[in-house]
């Protein structure tokens, strides 16, 4: 068992991150014999997208910045929250409208994805959108779970946004 020395969760060994808290366990092994200058390494520590906890076990909310937008968007996540953009016509009513962001010229299907609370953890699926769900740059498989961190970004045809937990 490799302990996580973030969390101190037990994962099984030969795991490269976290079960738990979604912190690296793989790099250099230690070294005591010199320590590294941190400022020639700055880039390399710098906060990117994707890299926050995957646990959302003390959390009941989302906040959801659309990008452009100086508001963000406050959610409670049930069990399953869908995103999409309204249709009258076909009486489809998604529990994240984003039509008001100008949905449908930026590709948004009128049910695009959905954001499923499991565990302690949050995943998004495309629901076989026409234009595709984004996560930090790498487009989903239609109906395959995909596990969120605080402060991923999704996009959702040409619509970007970020999601963070509270």
């Amino acid at each position: 068992m490799i302990e996580c020395p973030n969390c101190g969760h037990s994962n099984i060994e030969g795991a490269l991150t976290c079960e738990k808290c979604g912190f690296t366990l793989w790099g250099k092994p230690a070294d005591s014999s010199h320590t590294e200058r941190l400022e020639d390494q700055a880039d390399e520590f710098s906060i990117k997208s994707g890299w926050g906890t995957a646990t959302f076990e003390n959390h009941n909310q989302i906040i959801i910045h659309i990008e452009e937008r100086p508001d963000p968007i406050v959610a409670l996540l049930s069990d399953e929250f869908t995103i999409g953009r309204m249709d009258k016509a076909s009486g489809t009513a998604p529990d994240l409208d984003l039509g008001p962001f100008n949905a449908g010229e930026r590709g948004v299907s009128r049910m695009h994805a959905v954001l499923r609370r499991g565990d302690d953890v949050v995943s998004i699926v495309d629901l076989d959108s026409s234009n595709g769900t984004y996560l930090n740059g790498q487009r989903l498989a239609a109906h395959q779970p995909r596990l969120l961190r605080d402060g991923d970004e999704i996009r959702v045809g040409r619509l970007v946004m970020h999601i963070y937990f509270k």
